[in-house]
C-alpha cells in the first residue's frame, strides 16, 4: 500500500468556507485567523489604487447584476463597457480560430473594436529557438505569445481575452500584455476546452489516469 505523503493544510483541505460570513468557526489550519495583518493591510492598500479599485467595482458588479444569468462572452462585454474599454484584443490559438471570429464578430455587433492576433504569428520554426526538433512533428511554426503581447500593445487595445492559448504559452503572454488579460476559452483538447470535466470525473472515468494508486 502506497503511504500517503503529508502535507501542509490549506484552503483546498476546509470543507466550511466560512471565510465568506462573519463571527464563524475556522478550522486551526484557516488561512484567515492565521493571517498576518501586515499581508492583509498590503492587499487591501492595493485595492485603493485608483486602477485597481474601478476593476474590483466593476468585476462585482458584474458578478451581482449577471449572477447565473450571463454568460461568459457577455460578462466580459458588461465589465468592459463598466471600465469604458473599447479596443479588445483577442490572442487566440490557431486550432480555435473559429471560435475567435465568433467572439470577434459578436464584439463588433455590441459596439467594440476587436483586433485579433494568432498564436503562430510570426511563422517561426520551433527549431529555431531551441525547441526540440521531435516536438515540430505535430506543427512546425512555434507558437509566439510574446509577439501576440507586444503586437496588442502596440495597438493599444483597452483589454486583452484569450481564447485557447496552451499552458505555458497563455503564461507569457499574461506576463508580456500590457493591458488587463481575463480568459475565454481554455484550451483542453481531450474534453472539448472543458477542463474542468477531469475533475468532475476523477471519481470515476478519470480516476486511474489522474490519482496515484493509494490515493
Amino acid at each position: 500500500m502506497t503511504q500517503k505523503q503529508s502535507h501542509t493544510l490549506t484552503c483546498t483541505d476546509c470543507g466550511t468556507q466560512n471565510c465568506k460570513y462573519k463571527n464563524r468557526t475556522y478550522p486551526d489550519f484557516c488561512l484567515t485567523t492565521r493571517l498576518e495583518q501586515e499581508d492583509l493591510e498590503w492587499a487591501l492598500e492595493r485595492y485603493g489604487d485608483d486602477n485597481n479599485h474601478n476593476v474590483m467595482v466593476a468585476s462585482a458588479e458584474v458578478e451581482y447584476e449577471g449572477y447565473c444569468r450571463l454568460t461568459r462572452v457577455e460578462e466580459i462585454m458588461a465589465f468592459a463597457r463598466k471600465m469604458g474599454y473599447r479596443k479588445i484584443g483577442i490572442a487566440h490559438c490557431i486550432g480555435l480560430l473559429n471560435e475567435a471570429r465568433i467572439f470577434a464578430r459578436i464584439l463588433r455587433a455590441n459596439g467594440f473594436e476587436p483586433y485579433a492576433v494568432i498564436c503562430k504569428v510570426g511563422g517561426v520554426a520551433k527549431s529555431s529557438v531551441g525547441i526540440p526538433a521531435a516536438c515540430e512533428s505535430i506543427g512546425a511554426a512555434m507558437c509566439n505569445p510574446i509577439l501576440q503581447a507586444r503586437l496588442l500593445n502596440q495597438e493599444q487595445t483597452d483589454l486583452n481575452v484569450v481564447i485557447g492559448l496552451c499552458v505555458g504559452h497563455d503564461s507569457l503572454f499574461y506576463k508580456y500584455s500590457e493591458a488587463y488579460v481575463t480568459t475565454l476559452v481554455t484550451k483542453d483538447r481531450v474534453t472539448g476546452h472543458n477542463p474542468a470535466a477531469a475533475l468532475y470525473t476523477t471519481n470515476s472515468y478519470y480516476r486511474k489516469k489522474l490519482m496515484p494508486e493509494g490515493e
